[in-house]
């Protein structure tokens, strides 16, 4: 019988009682013989690490080299999320973390008017590799970021060439070019690249697994829950899909364990050691997780995605070269990884066992997949909008893995290869006629192909004819790696130009941009009023270029911050998770804006170029942050929004600014179209809402205005189609793109601007005569004898407390969507602090789980010196004769 691949792990590597190492007797942990053999291994892993690094960076380099991307090339990368949300929210970070921003950890002022900044932080950017944004100027903010993906992806490559000689002794060229596959696999380069924060979930499945190979070991039982924690803490989502995936490959190997790792009390053992790691690890992340666990119970809500599996084609194209797409999941390996993975099933060099349980997992784990009860697992029971098999890189992981466990001890014999190669090509033809092939697959396909064959030919010419040669294996490496970089390098680059051709994207960082920043910086007031930047390419303009807008795209913007704006007729996208800011006059008296930013680009947009614009800056008295409303007492509080826009501004505002036409007549013209008259005030500013409308509205025949509404993703913000003639008579034409006119019951409204300069100076003279903002509270000083209701231009999301005068703080109160303050007992100020919800158990939690592990590892260092001291001290020991 051949040797078994999966062996009881060496001795010289740790012992199987936790804490007392068998070599223990000896203060330099074992003799030199045994300290050799570490050393040699620590060696080879190190080596393996660093190739695998090397190897990593340079493929993936060379895919935005073939790309033409940024910073390789002119073209943006910042397709979709990665230019609204993670580019902006690292320019922040840099700021926050040089002192530059207007907030702290816990609240950031700059976007959607106060937002709970430790969930977003917790979300995007609590990876330690985040921190490297500050290494880079300003004006460099997409080169850090293209670093920091670049150098997950790199770790990640590094830890799983580790992960594999952990599991089993193999040549460390082949773990480090299989770790190379692994970082590089098509889950990396499709999704990971433009969601960088998943790319910590890449990193933590081999840390993970490692940890559980530690438990079954009992070994390093303080640095196990550390990386675990570290991981969770890194991003808590895709942490929780590597903690699945790695649990699947600890019950394999204790499964398949032999000797006295194998009896079923040592399994037990490891595995509740392994469950005690990850509970520790979870303890200590739970302030950020519970942080964000809260944000996401009161965030916006998505609609509900039913999970419909993908053709069984798809799934077999994504394992093939030079294919993208958002809807199947993302398994590219690489072939010539892929082909010795799919050795394992016909290598007699394996036990049965091994081979049984390992492909048993991998089957199990792809039809889970599939399946919607196990995704629902997969995605701790929230079935995800937009990309559908989020856990793919697991499965990528579990792959390289059986391609290692069939290659360590050498490559596999012909059988096995004529297996493999007869199930690549049924693989490449199930794949023939799914949408995800692209015209440069098969040909890679075919090339990768070509080069891995002569390798294997190499490996066995120099096994039958020269066994004790060096120059063959290497060649054979060689060409393993040019087939295995070669073809990743392909995919990268077709999968950037697909995603570029296919979604929506954002031109590079530029003039445009950098102009904004500056012009924004020289018109700040903070906190005497806000500054809005208005719309700038991309999304997040607030956090791109500076001032205090409501614009905020976040996978936690609060549901009562989306539903104010929504009702006051601000748009939004992403299904109402991220509202755009509103050029209305009454909104910005509303929230204490009193400079916007116009700007409009001076050539249409291009993927290649860096934008220009044309800058306008507006500035407008404005009522400060805290107004005071006498007529607002406690009971009126819990005054709702109604169906009209222009009454909610009107609501909040205090006083009545628009006329609203009494008779409002429609005439529907051919599909699509419709008339609308109405009399107006004369030199009114005519605005019109149309949240639902994907067209234009035109007044009197003047230039059309474009409404964007494509509900339930996107509504549409109300605009201004004009001045009302001296006739006041007014007639809009719309004309919609899906057929039938959707409009709300009220869509024109009149604003009058002496009513609105009336309300203005009536809002500022009775409001507060100061305002100071901290990190993450606000104080403002009132006129004496304030009465009825301080209102705070502020989302009343969850986690703040206020108190008038000397009061006790209490949660704070809410007036239509805003923080509210009730004014007793003359109070002359009143102030308000945030924090985040969750943070104060999710320390408590910390801090149990920190006295717990340190239990363990003092308990682990007293039992090492006990067995010391015992042995020194026994006759016929070293030291003790």
């Amino acid at each position: 019988m051949p040797p078994a691949v999966e062996t009881v792990p060496d001795r010289g590597e740790g012992g199987r009682t936790e804490g007392v190492r068998p070599d223990a007797a000896d203060p330099e942990r074992g003799n030199g013989r045994a300290r050799l053999i570490r050393r040699g291994r620590r060696s080879l892993r190190v080596r393996a690490a660093a190739a695998a690094a090397l190897l990593t960076c340079l493929g993936f380099c060379l895919g935005g080299l073939m790309a033409g991307a940024h910073p390789f090339g002119p073209t943006t990368r910042n397709t979709v999320d990665l230019g609204q949300q993670y580019l902006p929210y690292h320019v922040y970070w840099r700021r926050l973390l040089l002192g530059d921003a207007d907030g702290d950890l816990f609240l950031n002022w700059s976007a959607g008017f106060g937002t709970n900044f430790l969930g977003d932080f917790g979300t995007y950017l609590s990876s330690p590799f985040d921190l490297l944004v500050v290494l880079f100027p300003a004006d460099r903010a997409e080169l850090a970021l293209y670093v920091i993906t670049t150098a997950k992806i790199t770790a990640a490559g590094g830890a799983m060439a580790v992960l594999l000689l952990t599991l089993r002794r193999g040549p460390w060229p082949v773990a480090a070019v299989l770790g190379t596959a692994y970082a590089l696999c098509g889950w990396a380069l499709n999704h990971g690249a433009t969601v960088p924060m998943w790319l910590d979930g890449l990193l933590a499945f081999p840390l993970l697994c490692l940890v559980g190979e530690w438990a079954r070991a009992g070994r390093r039982p303080v640095l196990g829950p550390l990386i675990v924690a570290l991981a969770w803490f890194a991003n808590f989502y895709t942490a929780y899909m590597a903690t699945v995936g790695a649990a699947v490959v600890l019950v394999v190997r204790l499964l398949t364990a032999d000797g006295p790792d194998g009896a079923v009390r040592a399994r037990l053992a490891g595995l509740l050691r392994s469950a005690r790691a990850v509970l520790l690890g979870v303890g200590l992340a739970a302030p950020i997780i519970l942080v964000i666990f809260l944000a996401t119970r009161v965030a916006d809500p998505t609609p509900v995605v039913t999970f419909v599996a993908v053709d069984w084609a798809d799934v077999f194209a994504r394992l093939l070269p030079a294919t993208a797409g958002v809807a199947s999941p993302a398994l590219f390996i690489g072939t010539p990884a892929l082909a010795l993975a799919l050795t394992l099933p016909f290598n007699g060099a394996v036990a049965p066992r091994v081979r049984i349980a390992w492909v048993a997992a991998l089957c199990l784990v792809t039809l889970s997949m599939q399946w919607e009860p196990t995704h629902l697992l997969w995605h701790a029971g929230a079935s995800p909008n937009g990309i559908p098999y989020r856990q793919s890189f697991v499965l990528c992981g579990l792959l390289v893995i059986a391609g290692w466990l069939s290659t360590a001890q050498g490559l596999p014999r012909t059988p096995a290869l004529l297996g493999a190669t007869a199930l690549l090509a049924a693989t490449a033809f199930a794949a023939r006629d799914s949408v995800a092939v692209d015209r440069w697959t098969y040909p890679v396909f075919a090339a990768a192909l070509a080069l891995a064959v002569p390798a294997a030919a190499t490996v066995v010419l120099g096994r039958r004819y020269a066994s004790g040669s060096r120059v063959l294996p290497a060649a054979a490496v060689a060409l393993l790696v040019l087939a295995q970089i070669g073809e990743t390098a392909i995919t990268g680059g077709r999968i950037a130009e697909q995603q570029l051709a296919q979604v929506h994207w954002s031109p590079r960082v530029g003039p445009w941009q950098e102009d904004m920043a500056r012009a924004v910086a020289a018109k700040d007031a903070w906190p005497r009023h806000r500054t809005d930047p208005g719309e700038v390419p991309g999304g997040n303009d607030p956090l791109l270029v500076g001032g205090q807008g409501g614009e905020y795209y976040s996978s936690l913007s609060s549901d009562v911050y989306s539903r104010t704006l929504s009702s006051l007729g601000f748009g939004y996208y992403a299904k109402g998770r991220h509202p755009v800011s509103l050029d209305n006059p009454v909104t910005d008296a509303i929230f204490s804006i009193g400079t916007r930013m116009r700007s409009e680009p001076t050539a249409p947009l291009r993927t290649d170029e860096l934008p220009e614009a044309v800058i306008t800056t507006t500035d407008t008295p404005v009522p400060p942050l805290v107004t005071v409303r006498p007529d607002v007492r406690p009971d009126a509080r819990r005054a709702r929004f109604g169906d009209s826009a222009f009454a909610n501004q009107e609501l909040l505002l205090g006083s009545k600014v628009y006329e609203t036409p009494a008779r409002l007549r429609r005439a529907d013209g051919p599909k699509g179209s419709a008339t609308l008259t109405a009399t107006c005030p004369a030199r009114a500013s005519l605005w019109f809402w149309a949240p639902r409308l994907q067209g234009t509205a035109a007044l009197n025949g003047q230039p059309p205005v474009s409404f964007t509404g494509k509900p339930p993703s996107v509504l549409g913000p109300m605009r201004r189609l004009g001045t009302v003639p001296g006739s006041g008579e007014v007639r809009i034409d719309v004309r919609g793109d899906r057929g039938a006119l959707a409009l709300p019951r009220q869509p024109v409204g009149c604003l009058v601007q002496e009513r609105l300069d009336t309300a203005v100076r009536q809002s500022t003279a009775t409001g507060a005569t100061a305002v100071h903002v901290s990190g993450h509270g606000l104080t403002a000083e009132l006129p004496a004898g304030s009465t009825g209701t301080a209102v705070i231009a502020v989302p009343r999301i969850s986690g703040w407390s206020c108190a008038a005068g000397d009061a006790r703080p209490t949660p704070a109160e809410r007036h239509l969507g805003l923080l509210a303050v009730p004014l007793d007992d003359g109070a002359t100020t009143v102030s308000c602090s945030f924090r985040p919800p969750g943070l104060r158990i999710g320390g408590a939690i910390a801090a149990v789980s920190l006295l717990v592990l340190l239990a363990l590892g003092f308990r682990g260092r007293f039992l090492r010196r006990t067995a010391r001291v015992h042995l020194e001290c026994t006759p016929g020991s070293a030291d003790g004769k």
